[in-house]
């Protein structure tokens, strides 16, 4: 993962196993988990675990949504869902 604003690396965190776990001691993670949350929250993100939500929408047991490269679609009702309150889809 990294966090990258005008093409600078702020904050990178790499999960060499199947994108998903590393095999780096757990310090290091700590480290690069609160780096990247940081980041995360200077770009204004409101979640408290900002990965985490992007990581359980890939997943296949929440069939009602998917991140794709069009954005956030509910795919009952093939419609895209707008990621903040009051706003309208892509």
């Amino acid at each position: 993962m990294a966090a990258v604003r005008n093409g600078e690396v702020l904050a990178k965190l790499p999960l060499p196993i199947a994108g998903l776990m590393s095999d780096r001691s757990l310090d290091e993670v700590a480290r690069g988990w609160e780096e990247m949350r940081r980041a995360a929250r200077a770009f204004g993100s409101n979640p408290e675990e900002p990965f985490m939500v992007l990581s359980f929408l890939a997943l296949p047991v929440i069939p009602e949504l998917k991140l794709t490269d069009q954005g956030l679609v509910d795919v009952n009702r093939f419609e895209h869902v707008p990621l903040f309150a009051g706003a309208t889809g892509v």
